[in-house]
Order: C-alpha cells, then sequence, then structure tokens
C-alpha cells in the first residue's frame, strides 16, 4: 500500500468514536463468527486468534475463527460479503482482496459496497532483497546493473497482479529499468528457490525465516517498503528515504464486516478493537512478528482503501495487469 494509508491511519492510535446510531438491540447474544482470510499456522492467524480472544471477553460471547484461505484473499473475503450483517459474522485480511484485486480481475463481491470495513490492525512491511545470485548491495547496484543490461536481473514476486509485482512496475517505472518478473503461487516454493540462488531478487513480507537468512549473509536486504525503518532492520532505507516512494507498498490488515451491517455494531467493534491492539500483549506480539501496530477509524479505513482502489486500477491499467 502507498504511504499516504500510513499518514493518516498511525496518528490515529485508539479513537473511541460516540456511535451516531443506535447498537443493534440486545447485541451481542450469540456466538460470532470470525473469518481468516489465509491459511492457518501464518501470522494473521495468529494475530487474529489473540485479538478474537480477547473481543470475546469484552463483549461477553464465544468468537469462533475459521481459516478460509485461497485466491490472495478474496475466497475468505467472499464468504464476510455474503453472510448476513447482523454483527455475527466479521472478518480478518489486508486489503488487497478490496485494494488490490478488483483492479486487477472482476471479484464475486462489489469492493465498495459489499463488505465495510471495520478497521485496520497492522501494517506488515515488505522487503526487496539481493540472494546469493545478485552481486551487488544496495539500490544503486540494483539501478546502475539493470540499466548497463536491461532485463538481466531476475525478481520474484508471489505472483502476478501482486503487491510486490506492483511494486516492482513502479520501481520501473520510477528507476527508468528493466528487470525480469519471475512469479510464483506459493511463498514456501518462492523462499526455496531464493535460499538456492535461482533469482537475483525477491520482494516478499518480514519473516523470521527472512530476518535469520539477512543475519547470515544469505540474503542482502536492498529497502523496505514501510512507514519508516524498522527496528529488526534498522540499517535498511525505505523506498521513500530512496527516492521511490511509489513502490512503497505495504500489506495493511484489518477487520471487516458483511456491508450492510448497522453502523452502530461497526463502530462499537471498532472501538473495542482499537483498545484490544493498544495493550502491551498485542502490542508485543505484533512488534515480535515484525509488523506495525496501526489503528483507526471505520471511516479512515474505508476511505483509505477507496483511494487505494483508484490508485491501482490506474497503475493497472497502465502497466496492462488487467485480467478478464
Amino acid at each position: 500500500m502507498c504511504s499516504r494509508i500510513f499518514r493518516r491511519m498511525l496518528t490515529a492510535v485508539v479513537l473511541a468514536a460516540a456511535s451516531t446510531t443506535v447498537l443493534a438491540a440486545g447485541w451481542p447474544e450469540k456466538t460470532i463468527r470470525v473469518i481468516v482470510a489465509y491459511p492457518p499456522g501464518g501470522v494473521s492467524d495468529s494475530i487474529t486468534r489473540a485479538i478474537s480472544e480477547k473481543l470475546s471477553e469484552r463483549l461477553g460471547v464465544s468468537l469462533v475463527v475459521e481459516n478460509k484461505g485461497g485466491a490472495g484473499g478474496t475466497i475468505g473475503m467472499n464468504d464476510v460479503a455474503r453472510a448476513t450483517p447482523d454483527g455475527y459474522t466479521i472478518g480478518f485480511s489486508s486489503v488487497s482482496p478490496l485494494a488490490l484485486s478488483p483492479a486487477i480481475r472482476k471479484t464475486p463481491y462489489d469492493p465498495q459496497s459489499d463488505i465495510a470495513p471495520i478497521g485496520s490492525v497492522m501494517v506488515s512491511p515488505v522487503v526487496l532483497l539481493g540472494t546469493k545470485a545478485f552481486s551487488g548491495k544496495t539500490m544503486a547496484d540494483l539501478i546502475s546493473q539493470s540499466q548497463a543490461a536491461p532485463g538481466s536481473l531476475r525478481w520474484s514476486t508471489s505472483g502476478q497482479g501482486s503487491l510486490g509485482h506492483l511494486m516492482l512496475e513502479q520501481l520501473q517505472q520510477a528507476g527508468k529499468i528493466t528487470v525480469t518478473h519471475i512469479p510464483y503461487k506459493g511463498a514456501g516454493q518462492q523462499m526455496t528457490d531464493a535460499l538456492g540462488g535461482q533469482f537475483e531478487l525477491i520482494s516478499t513480507n518480514m519473516s523470521p525465516v527472512l530476518k535469520a537468512n539477512v543475519a547470515n549473509g544469505t540474503f542482502v536486504p536492498l529497502a523496505i517498503a514501510a512507514p519508516a525503518r524498522v527496528d529488526s532492520l534498522p540499517q535498511v532505507p525505505t523506498f521513500n528515504e530512496l527516492g521511490y516512494a511509489a513502490a512503497n507498498k505495504m500489506s495493511v490488515f484489518g477487520f471487516f464486516a458483511p456491508g450492510g451491517t448497522p453502523e452502530g455494531i461497526v463502530t462499537k467493534l471498532n472501538t473495542e478493537i482499537n483498545q484490544i491492539v493498544a495493550t502491551p500483549e498485542i502490542q508485543k506480539l505484533l512488534v515480535d512478528s515484525d509488523n506495525i501496530p496501526a489503528t483507526g477509524t471505520p471511516q479512515q479505513f474505508a476511505h483509505d482503501i477507496q483511494a487505494e482502489l483508484a490508485s491501482n486500477r490506474q497503475l493497472v491499467e497502465k502497466v496492462g495487469l488487467k485480467q478478464q
């Protein structure tokens, strides 16, 4: 995501906005279903379960977490969109199913009306690294090598039309370079091939495996897409610092409800989740997993997603990533 999202969100740490509508009578009275738009075992799953446990305590009802991974989060978000808008189904996902996927291909839901943003939770930085096949050490080396031999450097992303792919396209335009895109369908094989030096560059989200291989010299970090430098890699400049603001795209994650969910319920969930994210336990969980806490109001979250979708649509059309 481009950095304007975070200029808005990171200044709104915990906002307990008063609802202008009456909370649905008696809500909540029964179990709330929480759909995670990704497979079990990952950071998204663990963060959702930790927040859901605390939310259950605050609301006085059970929350049952279900994993609905696939298609970059669109399968899980479609389940959220199709659920009854009564406050008993919510979802956790990155904003990509609303701000990126609809710019590239037709989705089974309307990103503007079928899903209601509740609030952001975290920013997940994306880092660009050189593998052992890359002879350079800095972004300047990447630019100079690409200009000297267009297409000689191979850049691996998590897939065609992914956030990493958009980052690649933006850097190509801003740096006036040409790289060869190597799209993958899964992070596991992508990381295995990166460790084997099957390509020169890889863009991926922060992870313990990545940090370990930076520490032992297997990977050379070139730039990170984040609002500011991250504590775990303080020596790595952001794309903004390097003069490539358009390539400073990050993953933003948050909670969502079906479109049409009463405003009072959305506001209540937002207030409770913001307060939960502010607790020392959740702050530590986010920071230890190399994510950046980021909260705000439903209105801010919705506005920023809409702005990002419009921006992505322009970029997708410009570089020809539109799919049927």
